[in-house]
């Protein structure tokens, strides 16, 4: 009955990986590999392989032709690049062989092997990994797909499994595919034959790669775990002890299971003496050095107990010890007292700050802002990596102290043209911005002349090349300037608006006399004088910045005087007709006309004199009639003027 189980339970896994995979490869756990043939490493080329293992003839270059082939690490460039390029081999060892083949016209067996040593009564897992190395655009699209039958037989012929791949199609690029089955030794164990069959023709097409066969024990599912751990691996920090419970569950399909468990030690798997059940434990001492402590579980028939190509094998479960992190703190210092000052550390995920004066913070970088003197000191940082192993440094701060810039004064007001000493302290070295308007701007007292309103900012710098600034603000007020205007012409009983204007700031304004003017104390007062005067306009700074002063005249006309005749001869009197009383007026027009009522004079100014000329010309001696519209009463007036010469 448990035969019959067994057996059932071996064609379930067959068909199962029939139904989900290329290969109907082993579901259950395998044992390690008995037989492992890589076709070994080096330069190109390989060396042959024995008469007895293939039929084929071997060739020292990468490209063989039908019925040959080679070893090597690589190929490329082969028969009009139709095949893929291949730089490694499976496991891409770079160095690492493979078999190529290009198969003979008639198919063929082209590998033959007999494997010595297998245990009786056991289950092996057979696979080769296998690649079509000719390119899907290759012979038009229709290249010839290798197609192999992989026999296990016994030496006297008997064939103890048989498997076929069907048609490896051409792929776009490379691709390895792995082909296996199961088979069964019988009782007494005994040595067994492997033979690959092209069952495909050669020509254009039916190129391949063989590489990695292996022949490895396949017995029932062993799944071992770390009790309270979730993954295959645990942690373990470094100075501490912990002791691990491992446990594995092993299906049914050996009918008297044998327990080992080993160890790794420096690559090679060793019993544990005495641990031959499914459950083991390990007690790691706080001295256990750091590094990766692989545990596993073997399993085997009693009758094969002695032998480890019969065993099988759970994958592995690994006790971390981890190293402590390597860390290392630092600051930025040594800072200014005032400055911002970063600790830093690194090497893990988390990082407890603290320090001086009840100091606490996180973060692989903290910032002090504004540190003062009485927070330099030692700063202690624990640092927790993502395994949760802690390890702890410190820094010395150091703050050193910062000078205090001070000035005399915050700000003065100056006239314009004057200077001022700016007068600094606190500091062994000293610049000022801005430096124009300075006799100097690397000294702490610089005489400062600016035409304008100007901030002056000086930098202090200590021995600790720490600063400070201070700031002094000069304001420029101008000096006054005055102007009384143009020149004014009244009529008797008339009055004029004073043109005055000034510059400066905090201004006061007086005209003197203060006769005859309504208000004295204004830019721009009335006046009406009754006879010619000079006013002079007074213009005072509030700050003390001075005064100027300005005159003006006013021409006073009892009335307007129109001379009836002038004498144009050149003798220096009386040359040129003019009336300056029109200047009382804000605008007139003065037109003259000869006997034909022609315009020979024509003026709205009386700087413009007529001195006797029509177009240029010298008019004739008589009388001419002259009109003058005014601007204000009287409005218009007319009458004649005499040419005597």
């Amino acid at each position: 009955m448990r035969k019959g189980f067994k057996f059932f339970t071996i064609v379930f896994l067959l068909l199962a990986a029939y139904q989900n995979t290329t290969a109907q490869l082993c579901q259950g756990s395998l044992g390690d590999p008995i037989i492992n043939i890589t076709f070994g490493n080096g330069s190109n080329p390989g060396p042959q392989l024995s008469a007895a293992t293939t039929a084929y003839q071997y060739v020292s270059f990468d490209c063989p032709r039908d019925g040959f082939y080679t070893v090597s690490n690589s190929t490329a460039g082969c028969f009009g690049n139709t095949w893929h390029v291949l730089n490694t081999d499976h496991t891409q060892d770079g160095n690492g062989y493979f078999m190529l083949v290009n198969a003979s016209l008639a198919p063929s067996a082209f590998y033959l092997d007999t494997v010595k040593g297998l245990c009786g009564n056991t289950t092996y897992e057979f696979a080769a990994w296998i690649i079509n190395v000719l390119k899907q655009t290759a012979c038009n699209g229709s290249g010839i797909q290798p197609n192999l039958t992989f026999t296990i037989a016994k030496t006297d012929g008997t064939i103890l499994q048989e498997y076929n791949s069907g048609s490896i199609p051409a792929q776009l690029s490379p691709v390895w595919q792995q082909f296996g089955f199961f088979f069964t030794t019988p009782i007494g164990g005994s040595d067994v034959v492997l033979r690959i069959f092209n069952n495909a023709p050669g020509g254009c097409g039916n190129d391949l790669a063989l590489d990695d066969i292996t022949f490895r024990p396949c017995g029932p599912k062993i799944v071992t775990q770390i009790v309270g751990v979730s993954s295959d691996t645990a942690f373990l920090c470094e100075g501490l002890s912990k002791t691990f419970n491992l446990v594995s569950t092993v299906s049914s399909g050996f009918n008297n299971p044998v327990y080992q468990w080993q160890r790794n030690t420096n690559g090679v798997w060793t019993d544990i003496p005495g641990a031959n059940t499914t459950s083991y434990t390990e007690n790691f001492p706080a001295t256990t050095p750091p590094g990766n402590y692989f545990f596993r579980l073997a399993v085997v028939e009693l009758g094969n107990v002695n032998s480890v190509k019969c065993r099988v094998v759970s994958l592995p479960v690994n006790v971390q010890v981890t190293a402590n992190p390597i860390i290392t703190a630092g600051n930025n210092g040594p800072a200014c007292e005032g400055a911002k000052l970063e600790l830093n550390a690194n090497g893990g995920t988390q990082y407890a700050w603290t320090g001086i004066n009840n100091f606490s913070a996180s973060g692989s970088f903290v910032t002090i802002n504004a540190i003062q003197q009485m927070q330099a000191g030692k700063y202690y940082v624990l640092v927790t990596d993502n395994h949760g192993c802690i390890n702890n440094d410190s820094t010395i701060v150091k703050v050193n102290p910062s000078p205090v810039a001070t000035t005399t004064f915050a700000a003065k007001t100056i006239c314009s043209g004057d200077s001022v000493q700016l007068v600094s302290s606190g500091g062994g070295t000293y610049a000022w911005l801005p430096a124009t308007s300075l006799s100097s701007a690397t000294i702490a007292n610089p005489v400062a002349s600016p035409k304008n309103t100007t901030t002056y900012v000086v930098t202090i710098t200590n021995g600790f090349v720490c600063t400070d600034t201070a700031a002094i603000v000069i304001t420029v007020d101008e000096r006054p300037t005055a102007n009384a205007g143009p020149d004014k012409s009244i009529i008797q009983g008339n009055s004029v608006v004073l043109s005055g204007s000034a510059t400066g700031q905090s201004l006061t304004y007086s005209w003197s006399p203060a006769t005859y003017i309504d208000n004295p104390q204004v830019l721009q007062p009335v006046a009406k004088p009754a006879a010619d005067i000079n006013y002079v306009l007074k213009v005072t700074s509030a700050n003390g910045c001075g005064y100027a002063i300005d005159t003006m005249h006013i021409f006073w006309y009892k009335d307007i005087f129109i001379p009836s005749a002038f004498t144009p001869n050149g003798d220096g009197l009386n040359d040129t007709w003019k009336i300056p009383a029109l200047n009382a007026f804000s605008s007139f027009e003065l037109l003259v006309f000869n006997r034909y009522g022609e315009i020979v004079f024509q003026s709205k100014s009386t700087s413009l004199a007529w001195d006797g000329t029509y177009k240029g010309v010298a008019a004739p001696l008589g009388s001419y009639v002259y009109q003058i519209t005014l601007s204000e009463f009287p409005k218009l007036l007319k009458g004649t003027v005499t040419i005597i010469r």
